[in-house]
């Protein structure tokens, strides 16, 4: 869809409600406060509504602490969503990524714009801006406001959004990354952030109990597999009890055995409650996105990728090595 096509709906002042998917991200939460902050610059009264809370270590983020948790305020974000003008999704492209407000939202009768970057996209907004070779949300946002003459209006917060977004969902530039990118980068460098201290808050706010976290995964933890050129890191529910873990103190994790050279494909597996939660991730052009959807009721980006089932962790681990190696291509690399 043209962006020209949304422009009647940004036009005139609306009471805008902004959603972003559960367990959010640094692009989930960077693309809906940028979004957020220039809408309200051009005369809109926004809210902006996550499901679950996001990690403390974004707590830095502009205007975070104006965010709606659904999880603690379920009757509240829904009203606002009843209420609204104009619903805006952004960084999922299916209703049961937004848990106890998908209801309210799939039949809402107001429009619904979605803009995102991951494939495979569901049909429930009018107006979609979907690009699954984007780096992130947060780039498509900074696209979206270029299209509408905006980025005149773009400051030092909602450019430190936006950067937060693409550094988080690129893994600092290791992915998903091509000139466009970097030009973006760029722009957003000028309008007066702090890049270095956003690097710092984003990779450098480890606490004490992650530091010791990831070093009982990778001691006590990891499996690697080396005919699969592959590495499972696996917690399960005593684990979680024993480090106290919370919302975001598995975060990256997952990606510390690819440092490795020959592994090629890192999984970590943890066991919540009633559910077991998969992250993938991988070099070159081994798809575990195409893992995570055929077996493990996810998705994703090439290279990384989620996914879950509702299994015993046992079942879960053995599932992951019936499936790993027949659907991962290794020659490709």
């Amino acid at each position: 869809m043209n962006t020209i096509d949304i422009i009647p709906l940004i036009k005139q002042p609306r009471k805008v409600t902004i959603l972003s998917h559960r367990n959010p991200d640094g692009d989930a939460l960077g693309s809906s406060l940028a979004m957020a902050r220039m809408l309200t610059y051009i005369g809109h009264q926004v809210k902006v509504i996550l499901p679950s809370e996001y990690p403390y270590y974004f707590d830095w983020l502009p205007d975070v602490e104006s965010v709606v948790i659904a999880d603690s305020r379920v009757s509240y974000a829904n009203t606002l969503i009843e209420e609204c003008d104009l619903i805006i999704c952004l960084d999922f492209n299916s209703l049961d990524r937004v848990d106890n407000v998908s209801q309210t939202v799939a039949t809402s009768n107001k429009p619904i714009i979605l803009i995102d970057h991951h494939q495979d996209p569901m049909p429930f907004a009018g107006y979609m801006i979907s690009d699954p070779l984007a780096s992130s949300t947060a780039e498509l946002v900074y696209r979206f406001f270029e299209e509408l003459g905006l980025l005149h209006r773009v400051d030092a917060a909602i450019a430190t959004c936006l950067l937060t977004g693409i550094i988080t969902d690129t893994g600092s530039f290791k992915f998903n990354v091509n000139p466009t990118v970097f030009n973006i980068v760029s722009q957003l460098i000028t309008k007066g952030v702090d890049y270095q201290q956003i690097q710092y808050n984003i990779f450098n706010n480890m606490s004490a109990k992650q530091l010791q976290l990831l070093g009982f995964c990778l001691d006590l933890r990891m499996e690697i597999v080396p005919e699969w050129h592959a590495a499972i890191i696996g917690l399960n529910k005593a684990d979680f009890q024993r480090f106290k873990i919370s919302r975001g103190d598995t975060e990256g994790i997952v990606n510390y055995p690819l440092m490795v050279g020959d592994i090629w494909v890192a999984v970590l597996i943890t066991e919540q409650q009633n559910l077991i939660k998969f992250s993938f991730r991988s070099k070159g052009d081994i798809a575990v996105n195409e893992l995570a959807r055929r077996h493990f009721n996810g998705g994703g980006h090439k290279n990384a990728a989620g996914g879950s089932l509702q299994v015993s962790f046992t079942d879960a681990l053995q599932q992951l090595k019936q499936h790993l190696p027949s659907v991962i291509q290794f020659s490709n690399i």
